[in-house]
């Protein structure tokens, strides 16, 4: 559910308003929050395997410092533009740029062999993202169906500064709340996720066990599985609530899917084998391990054949629109665009024939850094064409995806997985095997993955931009920059946390302080693939999932996916907020609330979701700070209380249901403002 219809858009700032917006104070600010959040989000993926949206912090921060020098809601939204896409290149270089180290593709990660590759992979993968974007941008940035969660968040702080004490209360307050909440969590005031042990014996018995299953000798006879709980995240609340109970509901779906069906059954038949794997008097860590296990090694695989199938789909769905944007841009490139004078300024966006030969380009040096990488010109072709077509297919399910959960929950590895398939496959059909085939595949997934990421954030700051009434042009110079110098810089976070870990006895990538999860998942499954070792049949069951997914009509076959590949605590909580938002929607109907009362609701439930979410984001910084210092977090409880934890949810969702309500005035009060001014 989008607040308003394309129709009936109108941005903040009308387009026949001038203010300042490209300025050199903007664009300072923006990039160096680029570089000092792309970094933090390097340390945090390479210890976590997650990154924190790095959109919320930079909105706050460039507001703050922007108007003590009166700076406008443009200029903000510039600074957080640039801020924020420093956490996008950081999150494709950490998912990649070390699979190289860890299979020993690259014997050596110093300045004078890595940097200029590293680089140079990142930079071109960055810049394409921009570019692939900047193709598709009208057809999805304009997409009544696409909710934007985190766009709308964003723009919700800036406008929050300028409508009025009493839209910044309902924002501010509510960022507090989840920077309390999240602050409450880290410091085990409260349990944010559990886990629920369900026993099966062999008399058919059904029992719920919170702790060790019992008897060592009971899978061969019975069976087990974990359930979570939903995660007490502020920020997932939030998203649940702003994409509304039909998409949240298909998100979790997956999740059911994954913890209820597959992997009860995969225990149940793989019960000795697993239990070998077991110590005598099993403890509750271990069981969940395995059940992990079977969720990352056999279910996770079975979710990434259903997102190739998946964003295939959606690719299908789009195919009309994609087809006319690209028409649209050739059709410029052979007549030049409209002059700017003509052109509404949030219409002025940069022309086709930059963009499309800006493309070109790229491609001839990826031909070129391909070659050279892998030793081989055809191997290097091969793998520039791939990049290419499966590049601009992926950068869009991307942003699509973006529109639909937020660029937090976009599952970036799960699309550079599909890419690895992909690319592999094609390597080894062309008899391309041995150290240059992995260092090709690699050097797809790496351009993908950080394409993808980038296209995620710009498309998610173009939605921004078209909210508040930016001009595009300038949110995508303004990414140019910010790419080409996050890319030139992303390195040396990279090598500080590898040779800092060697000097502390480590092994670099990979080992237990510096695991890199998703760099060792695509080391070895392009190994695999190269290799000839690879589970294919898990792969095509799960493309085959996808078809019949299809084929009975679920509307998005690929969240349904991403549920199975994204932890089910996330999803939970993500499908509570959902939920939320049905009982608040529902209790106004039931109480014959006209339109501008339903109008007032929803502002100000978006409003309090956005703070929710920007609350936590913000937070989450502060412990990656004391986490990058090694400072220890102090501990409120030994054993937090997950009840205490629900109690906690309980309050998130009675907030986000009474504080629209109580505010939706009365019946003959006019709807709230959208336009500036």
């Amino acid at each position: 559910m989008t607040p308003q219809k394309p129709h009936e858009h109108k941005p903040f700032v009308p387009p026949n308003v001038q203010m300042k917006e490209f300025t050199l104070r903007a664009v300072l600010l923006g990039l160096v929050m680029c570089v000092v959040l792309g970094a933090a989000n390097a340390y945090l993926g390479l210890r976590a395997g997650q990154t924190i949206a790095a959109t919320y912090p930079a909105a706050v921060i460039g507001m703050a410092v922007l108007r003590l020098f009166k700076g406008s809601i443009l200029e903000e939204n510039i600074a957080r533009t640039a801020g924020s896409i420093g956490e996008s290149v950081a999150a494709g270089a950490i998912f990649t740029i070390p699979a190289f180290v860890i299979s020993h593709s690259w014997m050596d990660f110093s300045p004078g062999t890595a940097y200029w590759k590293s680089t140079a992979l990142m930079m071109i993968g960055s810049i394409l993202g921009v570019l692939f974007v900047s193709l598709v941008r009208r057809v999805l940035v304009e997409d009544p169906d696409l909710p934007f969660p985190e766009s709308v968040a964003a723009s919700q702080i800036h406008k929050a500064g300028q409508m009025g004490a009493q839209a910044a209360k309902f924002l501010f307050y509510n960022m507090a709340m989840g920077a309390g909440i999240f602050l409450a969590g880290a410091f085990n005031g409260f349990a944010t996720d559990k886990d629920w042990f369900i026993h099966v014996g062999n008399l058919g018995k059904t029992s719920l066990r919170m702790g060790a299953p019992g008897s060592k000798n009971f899978l061969a006879t019975g069976g087990v599985t974990v359930f979570s709980g939903p995660t007490v995240s502020p920020a997932y609340i939030g998203v649940g609530y702003v994409i509304g109970p039909t998409l949240s509901a298909l998100n979790f779906s997956g999740s059911i899917i994954a913890w209820g069906l597959l992997i009860p059954l995969l225990m149940y038949f793989l019960g000795p084998q697993l239990q070998a794997f077991l110590p005598p008097g099993a403890t509750d860590e271990s069981w969940l391990a395995i059940a992990n296990s079977v969720w990352r090694f056999i279910v996770r695989p079975i979710a990434v054949g259903g997102m190739l199938t998946g964003a295939s789909y959606t690719l299908f769905k789009m195919r009309k629109s994609l087809f006319a944007g690209l028409a649209r841009a050739f059709q410029e490139m052979k007549t030049g665009a409209a002059p700017a004078e003509t052109t509404a300024r949030t219409e002025r966006y940069m022309s086709s024939r930059v963009v499309l030969a800006g493309i070109f380009v790229v491609f001839g040096l990826m031909i070129v850094l391909y070659s050279w990488l892998s030793g081989g010109i055809v191997a290097g072709s091969v793998a520039a064409v791939v990049m290419l077509v499966v590049g601009f297919c992926f950068a869009t399910v991307s942003g699509y995806l973006v529109g639909v959960i937020g660029s937090s929950n976009n599952p970036i590895s799960g699309l550079t997985l599909s890419t690895v398939i992909i690319a592999a496959l094609l390597m080894v059909a062309l008899g391309v095997k041995g150290t240059g085939g992995v260092i090709a595949v690699l050097g797809v997934a790496a351009v993908v993955c950080v394409s993808s990421a980038v296209s995620g954030e710009l498309l998610q700051d173009f939605k921004v931009g078209y909210l508040l009434g930016g001009t595009p042009r300038s949110i995508q110079i303004v990414e140019l920059i910010a790419v080409v110098l996050a890319s030139a810089v992303m390195y040396f976070p990279l090598l500080v946390l590898h040779q800092g870990n060697i000097n502390a006895g480590g092994i670099g990538f990979g080992d237990k302080a510096l695991p890199a999860p998703q760099a060792g998942l695509m080391a070895s499954l392009s190994q695999g693939i190269v290799g000839g070792d690879m589970a294919w049949p898990l792969i095509i069951c799960g493309i085959l999932m996808g078809i019949a997914m299809i084929m009975i009509g679920v509307k998005s076959p690929m969240l349904v996916a991403i549920g199975m590949y994204l932890p089910i605590g996330t999803t939970f909580a993500i499908f509570v907020g959902g939920m939320v938002r049905w009982v608040t929607d529902t209790l106004a109907k039931r109480r014959e609330m006209n339109e501008a009362q339903k109008i007032r609701i929803e502002s100000v439930g978006v409003l309090a979701a956005s703070g929710l979410i920007a609350g936590e984001a913000l937070m989450g910084l502060v412990t990656a700070t004391f986490n990058f210092f090694d400072i220890k977090i102090p501990e409120l409880f030994k054993v937090p209380s997950y009840t205490a934890g629900l109690v906690v949810l309980a309050i998130l969702a009675l907030t986000l249901i009474y504080v629209p309500l109580s505010n939706a005035g009365r019946p003959e009060d006019p709807p709230p403002p959208a336009a500036f001014g």
